[in-house]
């Protein structure tokens, strides 16, 4: 099976940076908590065709069933053993996806949970996906097998035994999260999953020698920009990437939100842009997916009954959608959205195209920014690509420099080119490479794309 781990456990050539995609494929989705099935579907049916390169999926291994909460999605980061067994399949059904996808250039990347097991309060027993049995207190784990030599507990030094304070790199390495129990893994670099917002015991630099790393800053920063929060403005986008402390961008792996920070967690805060705020959501992941920098990841989400009391969703465990325990199929309306409550962010046409651009514009430079020193921006990608955002509170109305080739573009944003014609805005490029755009700010999408392949 052709499948790609998020995590390596050696690094030892530069390979590792490489993401692996087929050529000309240069973003992936996470098509998070879906079935196998439904994968190896929508790889043949909708990302090979929109030119997606990979797939990043749930947890492949077994885990603890959890019933209190019913289900939660974080039960997916308790394993129990390493048996490809979880609510999105089995071995046979993993295996076919893989195959599947990767027969029409679409890659696998599985999130592996290699740092811990289940938590240390869910006792023993089977109460797992394929029934493997554990003993939790016992540090028993039957079906890989571990026991309590393979665990971190007499390395911890911390009173608990538990992670207090996240200034304490040995802490973070050796103690346990929220009760996980940690593995005595051989090498410390590939003990931790780290969140680097800056400050941290343990920075993303470390990890380097296993390749991209999660730069957590990206879509925190993006957020409180486009949020127009703190005094932020688009305009001071220009050095975006390593002018803002990023790491280096053949090292990053970047993303406006995640599994885990859309509901509050991990990392962002507040800032986080997602589904919930579609109209900033998708100008935000227009921007990442036109920007030269990283390597882009698209989310692809559920939706769940938000319940907020002061403040905090108390529904931000709720698992994918279901019918008491078993995921509901991903069922596509007659319009392309999907049905059974997931979002299927990568559909929307917005987002799809922007994945498009960026195939287009790969290794062309940044080039031809503009901005007015506010909110309202542009810039191109060489002589293949041009966008333009008003996240102003008033219209834009300018003349700029595009850098392409004279004729008409269909704009992606607001339409497709469809056999010759464009459902969108058409933009005039003339024989110097400027146009004229007009965007009002009260546009459902307040920002317009043009490539080369969308030249009419």
């Amino acid at each position: 099976m052709k499948f790609f781990l998020l995590l390596s456990a050696i690094g030892l050539c530069w390979a590792q940076y490489t993401p692996h995609t087929q050529q000309g494929r240069t973003s992936i989705v996470h098509l998070f908590e879906w079935r196998w099935a439904d994968i190896a579907s929508e790889c043949e049916r909708y990302l090979a065709p929109k030119g997606f390169g990979g797939v990043q999926v749930s947890p492949p291994n077994e885990n603890i069933i959890i019933n209190n909460p019913f289900r939660p999605w974080w039960e997916r980061y308790q394993p129990i053993s390493y048996k490809i067994c979880s609510r999105s399949g089995n071995e046979d059904e993993f295996r076919n996806m893989v195959t599947r996808c990767n027969n029409v250039g679409v890659r696998i990347y599985v999130d592996a949970v290699i740092n811990h097991m289940c938590g240390e309060g869910n006792g023993a027993g089977t109460n797992s996906i394929c029934g493997s049995y554990y003993n939790a207190q016992n540090r028993e784990f039957s079906g890989v097998p571990y026991s309590a030599w393979d665990f971190n507990d007499g390395k911890c030094q911390s009173w608990s035994g538990g992670i207090e304070s996240y200034n304490d790199a040995a802490q973070v390495r050796d103690c346990r999260l929220s009760g996980l129990l940690d593995l005595a893994l051989e090498k410390d670099y590939v003990r931790t999953k780290v969140i680097d917002l800056g400050g941290e015991a343990i920075t993303s630099s470390e990890y380097f020698g296993n390749g991209r790393v999660t730069e957590f800053k990206y879509g925190a920063k993006l957020g409180t920009v486009i949020r127009k929060w703190n005094g932020e403005k688009m305009a001071y986008l220009k050095n975006w990437g390593e002018g803002w402390g990023f790491v280096p961008s053949d090292r990053a792996l970047v993303f406006v939100d995640n599994h885990d920070n859309q509901r509050g967690h991990g990392a962002g805060g507040a800032s986080i842009l997602t589904f919930w705020d579609a109209r900033m959501y998708k100008m935000a992941v227009g921007f990442m997916l036109a920007h030269p920098y990283g390597f882009t990841r698209v989310m692809s989400s559920y939706r769940w009954d938000r319940n907020f009391q002061n403040g905090n969703d108390a529904n931000d465990w709720i698992g994918p959608p279901n019918n008491n325990g078993v995921i509901k199929e991903v069922t596509i309306n007659a319009d392309t959205t999907c049905g059974n409550d997931w979002v299927c962010e990568h559909r929307w046409r917005q987002i799809r195209n922007m994945v498009a651009f960026r195939n287009v514009a790969d290794g062309q430079p940044f080039a031809n920014w503009w901005d007015n020193g506010s909110n309202q921006v542009a810039f191109g990608r060489g002589n293949k690509g041009f966008i333009v955002f008003n996240n102003d509170d008033w219209s834009l109305s300018s003349t700029l420099q595009t850098g392409l080739p004279a004729g008409t573009y269909c704009d992606v944003i607001s339409g497709d080119k469809v056999d010759g014609n464009c459902t969108g805005i058409k933009i005039q490029v003339s024989s110097d490479g400027n146009a004229h755009f007009s965007i009002s700010n009260s546009a459902e999408d307040p920002f317009i794309a043009i490539h080369a392949e969308s030249k009419l």
